[in-house]
């Protein structure tokens, strides 16, 4: 019939409905029960007419919007991994719904949902307080119960435009100007009566919200930038069920106690001075010692893997940045120009137009590639100050960056021993999961995207192909490609659940043109290699503060600043304890036992004998240093004990009269209420086991 439409469904099935039909009334004709549980639904359509641009198109839409054409249907329910984002946006115009009820001067700027939850911006004279949440929070429920629908309109945008304005709305006065054209009706949701300018869709309505939570309340600048008006941004949650919610709830309590920021003065690990100004990292002594090992690490394996160590300026010409078009695309995130006798210079944000003016430097053949470029380079971004935090968002970090240069031939083999060496990152650092995200462009978005759609179209196979050749399972995320190339984002999942977005491997096609990059192939020609840009902890300070909070501060022995704590019962056990930590630092060999009442120390052995010479040579190779100290201080046992345990010391050795007769330890390990006595040399030997494997602990 001429009225009618053709619905196809995800399982191949096929409905006839008539025109202006719903999702909710398809839904309805499949069972009650899909309708009941139906949050939105999905169209596809295969794109225009031929000789226009026929790539398929996806939408989500709200239950109630008419079908007008054939089209592809898939119906949301909770389990469907977009239900989730339409869910909390929902929630958001919840919010702003009760916010209006209880305090109607407000203004509104936007509500979106967020990986974890919503939020709103409002504009308001008087603060909100915890209290208000709680009424806001209330206020909510009441709308939930009388099941408001989300009702959708259209108005002429001049027309909407005067509504918003005569209601001094000026944040959606300029949403609407920004996004809307002059001549096109504008989308309006009516929640009760509150009444927003937005795009949908939404649930049907606000009795579907089953679970929710309002979180705290934060500043945030008007359009980010500081000049114009503070607003109030109110952060919230909401789950399909209570027990989703709960589950959440106690992770964020849990999160709290893991917070890198307390940790990290608590542990005294590093500090952000006032003086020196926001986002600038100060590595204390212990943090440092963390740092240390972590760098070692990283620059062992680029050894290892093949990769040379390099090192580059902080500070480098504009033009520089000019070439690599960083100036273009990302000025606004480098910090201003500094002007010097002979040009213009920036603080460099990126590594990668450093690691190519090395490449470039000679002539390199095609016996020559890959050539793999690393650097622990520190680089500096201007954030704004509303979104730093702690060591997770700087101002100056280090990156452990490198470049590889190849041709296209080796391009996948290369991306592979990427993804690899970002799993053994992962692996050694003590993180058994994580998720695979495969970034894109978006071909609609050209301005914000350099290189042919042939070039992206090549990248983007490439990066495909060594996901699924090594059997990792990856989500696409469309337009969220680096402005130069597609990339594959690992994100590791830490002990409590959260997600982390840390290593990276990005596909560049873009630099090596704008550079002039080449390399002489078989053939004696000159050809133009591929780049891949690559940093695994991301940065070293975002990594180290993901290990606080992932460890809650109690770190693997290899990275513990203090490993071995010694405590001596009486001062005449100190002379004991220091010649077991000599024997943890590998100062010597093995160890002498004492006689307590003199405090005379003696060896199995003559000093200098043959035995005892053979003996020092006992250690194959170089023995592993242990990290120790003696904790000589005259203070009570209980009082040193509690001390270092909330310094989450992993091993505290209690020596006394028994253990220095005997040549033995009583060892207290962290998180273990009982104690064991041992050799003090097997203890030496179990403990560079773990240090050298990086086992967590005994």
């Amino acid at each position: 019939m001429a009225d009618n439409i053709h619905i196809k469904l995800p399982d191949g099935g096929d409905k006839e409905m008539p025109k202006g039909s719903t999702a909710l009334d398809v839904a309805k004709s499949i069972s009650p029960r899909l309708a009941d549980a139906a949050i939105a639904a999905k169209v596809s359509s295969n794109g225009g007419p031929a000789g226009e641009d026929a790539r398929p198109t996806q939408e989500l839409i709200d239950l109630t919007r008419p079908l007008e054409q054939d089209t592809k249907l898939e119906i949301l329910t909770e389990k469907h991994p977009e239900a989730l984002g339409v869910y909390r946006h929902s929630s958001a115009h919840l919010l702003a719904a009760a916010v209006l009820e209880l305090f109607p001067e407000t203004k509104l700027g936007h509500g979106p949902a967020t990986e974890s939850g919503f939020f709103y911006d409002f504009y308001r004279e008087t603060p909100f307080t915890p209290e208000d949440l709680e009424k806001i929070e209330k206020k909510m429920q009441e709308l939930v119960q009388q099941n408001l629908p989300y009702a959708r309109e259209f108005l002429p945008r001049d027309e909407g435009l005067q509504r918003f304005k005569s209601e001094g709305d000026f944040m959606k006065c300029h949403f609407i100007e920004q996004f809307t054209r002059p001549d096109e009706k504008i989308s309006l949701y009516k929640t009760g009566k509150f009444l927003d300018f937005c795009r949908g869709p939404h649930i049907p309505s606000t009795g579907k919200i089953k679970a929710f939570k309002l979180l705290n309340i934060a500043g945030a600048y008007w359009l980010g930038d500081e000049k114009n008006p503070q607003l109030q941004r109110i952060y919230g949650t909401s789950f399909f069920s209570k027990k989703d919610l709960d589950q959440y709830l106690h992770q964020i309590e849990e999160a709290k106690k893991r917070d890198h920021r307390v940790l990290g003065k608590q542990l005294d690990l590093f500090s952000i001075q006032e003086l020196a100004g926001p986002g600038l990292i100060f590595w204390h002594p212990k943090g440092g010692i963390i740092r240390k090992e972590m760098e070692d690490w990283m620059r062992d394996q680029y050894l290892k893997r093949g990769y040379s160590l390099v090192y580059t300026p902080h500070v480098m010409r504009k033009q520089l940045w000019q070439t690599s078009g960083h100036e273009g695309y990302y000025s606004q995130n480098m910090f201003d120009v500094m002007e010097l006798d002979d040009a213009e210079y920036r603080l460099k944000p990126m590594n990668c137009p450093g690691h190519i003016l090395i490449y470039k430097d000679s002539l390199k053949s095609y016996r020559d590639l890959p050539v793999r470029l690393g650097e622990l380079g520190t680089v500096y971004r201007y954030e704004r100050s509303g979104v730093m935090h702690g060591l997770l968002r700087v101002r100056g970090f280090t990156q452990d960056d490198a470049h590889i240069f190849c041709t296209p031939e080796q391009i996948e083999k290369e991306i592979a021993d990427c993804v690899e060496f970002a799993r053994d990152v992962l692996h050694d650092f003590g993180f058994d999961r994580f998720v695979t995200e495969l970034s894109t462009w978006n071909p609609d978005d050209k301005k914000n995207f350099v290189g042919s759609e042939g070039q992206w179209n090549l990248a983007t196979s490439s990066l495909e192909k060594v996901l699924k050749r090594l059997g990792i399972e990856y989500k696409t995320i469309p337009g969220e490609a680096a402005f130069y190339g597609p990339k594959i984002d690992i994100k590791l999942v830490d002990a409590i659940g959260r997600l982390w977005q840390l290593s990276t491997v990005q596909f560049d096609f873009n630099l090596p043109a704008r550079f002039g990059l080449e390399y002489v192939a078989e053939d004696g020609t000159r050809k133009q290699p591929v780049m891949v840009h690559r940093a695994l902890y991301g940065s070293v300070e975002r990594f180290f503060g993901v290990l606080i909070e992932h460890y809650a501060g109690a770190f693997p022995v290899w990275l513990s600043p203090v490993q071995v704590v010694m405590i001596p019962i009486a001062e005449r056990h100190v002379e004991y304890a220091n010649k077991v930590a000599s024997l943890f630092r590998g100062q010597i060999a093995r160890l002498a036992t004492a006689h307590v009442g003199t405090g005379a120390l003696t060896r199995p052995a003559e000093q200098g004998s043959a035995e005892n010479s053979r003996g020092s040579e006992a250690w194959t190779g170089h023995p592993v240093s242990v990290r120790v100290e003696v904790d000589a201080r005259n203070e009570k046992m209980n009082a040193k004990i509690r001390e270092h345990a909330l310094q989450k010391i992993p091993f505290m050795l209690i020596v006394g009269d028994k253990e220095a007769e005997a040549g033995k330890v009583n060892v207290r390990t962290r998180g273990k209420e009982k104690t064991e006595d041992m050799g003090a040399e097997e203890f030496a030997s179990r403990i560079r086991m773990l240090i050298s494997s990086k086992f967590p602990m005994l």
